[in-house]
């Protein structure tokens, strides 16, 4: 690793990586604030779910969920948690290499006396550095709001603790699904669209898995690799689930160093 790289890496994401962790403490805080109410309307809460239609409340992971008890309302808000936290990782992936092709700097980089190896393991050190500070606030914020506004209710730490630990999982997942895939396309002018897209699209693949019943489909998206649901209300991961996450980030990381190492990198004119 390059101590100069990683500082200027880090620096360059200082401001996004605040606004984003204040964005997500917000949503927590927002939403876990407004249980008390939902709690004290439990059967009006109750009638009205069961007025929606399924699918809707399967899209939106609802099924099988209550409201009305603090595990099921903090797994429900959590899955939000999880799609701010996608797209928050897969931009930083799709961007980590490619704003030096888009702006005509990546030769003046490589110039430089160090390894294509040590420039992209400075980038990645950085992004994690970035994320790890959104998980720690993901952290606080869930476990204060859940003391705050848990009422007379109880819930499982452990659950908690377990949820809250796959998030680094989650997030290596997209950010190196999005290095990789920076890395295939010829260039990427907006890091925005394919950080959406592949966040959002793997929300609603695994709404659609739900769906359907397809437990092929589910395989694919970290979603329900660590869906919220099911770890509170069984206080454990899927083991054959969690086994694909850590094989496709393995497979990512593999992949971007050996393209990254052998790209055909544009020079400025």
């Amino acid at each position: 690793m390059k101590p100069n790289i990683f500082r200027q890496e880090f620096r360059m994401r200082r401001r996004s990586v605040l606004t984003w962790s204040a964005s997500v403490a917000a949503l927590i805080l927002v939403y876990m604030s407004l249980f008390p109410s939902f709690a004290q309307d439990a059967a009006l809460l109750n009638e009205m779910m069961a007025n929606f239609p399924q699918e809707l409340l399967t899209a939106f992971g609802l099924n099988g969920v209550d409201l009305a008890k603090i595990p099921g309302y903090f797994s429900f808000v959590f899955l939000f948690v999880q799609l701010c936290l996608a797209i928050q990782a897969a931009n930083y992936g799709f961007g980590l290499v490619s704003v030096e092709e888009r702006e005509w700097t990546a030769d003046f980089l490589l110039t430089k006396p160090v390894g294509r190896g040590e420039i992209l393991t400075s980038k990645l050190l950085a992004a994690l550095s970035g994320l790890t500070l959104t998980n720690a606030i993901v952290w606080i914020s869930s476990l204060g709001a859940l003391e705050l506004f848990k009422g007379e209710q109880t819930y499982t730490m452990r659950s908690v603790l377990l949820l809250l630990a796959s998030v680094v999982i989650f997030q290596l997942f997209f950010l190196l699904v999005g290095l990789a895939i920076s890395l295939l396309v010829k260039r990427i002018r907006s890091v925005t669209p394919y950080a959406l897209g592949l966040g959002l699209g793997m929300y609603v693949l695994s709404a659609f898995s739900e769906m359907l019943g397809e437990s092929a489909l589910e395989k694919l998206t970290p979603f329900k690799h660590w869906d919220p649901r099911s770890i509170m209300q069984h206080g454990s991961y899927e083991p054959s689930l969690a086994l694909v996450s850590v094989a496709v980030i393995v497979v990512a990381a593999v992949a971007s160093y050996a393209l990254y190492i052998r790209k055909d990198i544009p020079a400025a004119v």
